[in-house]
């Protein structure tokens, strides 16, 4: 049962390691999208 419980808090945190990962990625990808929408902002109104 021991066994059984200390597999199950180890899928848990791996699970909760790849969220973290998602949640990084997403971030990391608004950032970029943001900072390519600015730059096109700012190229559209300079002369």
């Amino acid at each position: 049962m021991k066994v059984h419980t200390q597999h199950h808090t180890t899928n848990l945190t791996n699970n909760l390691r790849v969220i973290q990962h998602a949640w990084y990625f997403w971030f990391e990808l608004s950032s970029v999208f943001t900072v390519v929408k600015l730059s096109i902002v700012v190229a559209c109104f300079t002369p």
